[in-house]
């Protein structure tokens, strides 16, 4: 049994080593810009699983951080209660423990207080609603009195510690 072929069907057969070599380097050159096309294409697949993996992580803080940031006046008022209570009783104390333990869970996921005394004022992380004078003289302010105690989330100002300023 023998095929035939039509005319359609045939393949050309280059006369010349020239032709040869020609169609071959034609053929590479189409390799090689597949071969690149697809690098291009990986590369620009691995940026963007990276972009929505570090969005999807941002997301997430952010959320976290939303939370905290509604708990906050119950860690206010914690503060306040156990200002009020006389720190020999039990009740202060069993306080004392339920607003440790809170704070201590909170700050190992990276909750950060900002109440320190005596460093310099610095409107990131200071919301300043009282001044006194020193009377020293110098350029410089420092936090006198913290108010109500600030925040940050993941190193992010939550909330600003509301101080008094001397200087």
């Amino acid at each position: 049994m023998s095929e035939q072929f039509d005319d359609a069907d045939a393949v050309t057969v280059p006369d010349t080593v020239e032709e040869i070599i020609e169609q071959r380097s034609d053929v590479e050159r189409e390799r090689d810009e597949y071969l690149d096309a697809l690098q291009r294409l990986q590369a620009d697949f691995e940026n963007y699983r990276k972009r929505v993996a570090r969005s999807a992580d941002d997301a997430g803080v952010r959320a976290a951080g939303s939370i905290i940031a509604k708990l906050l006046p119950v860690i206010d008022a914690f503060d306040l209660a156990q200002a009020h209570f006389s720190s020999d009783s039990d009740e202060a104390q069993a306080l004392a423990q339920a607003r440790g333990l809170l704070l201590d869970t909170l700050a190992k996921e990276g909750l950060e207080r900002i109440d320190e005394v005596g460093v310099a004022f610095d409107p990131q992380v200071h919301d300043a609603v009282a001044h006194v004078n020193d009377g020293e003289g110098d350029d410089g302010q420092v936090i006198d009195e913290v108010l109500r105690a600030g925040y940050r989330w993941k190193g992010a100002v939550l909330r600003p510690a509301m101080v008094r300023v001397k200087g």
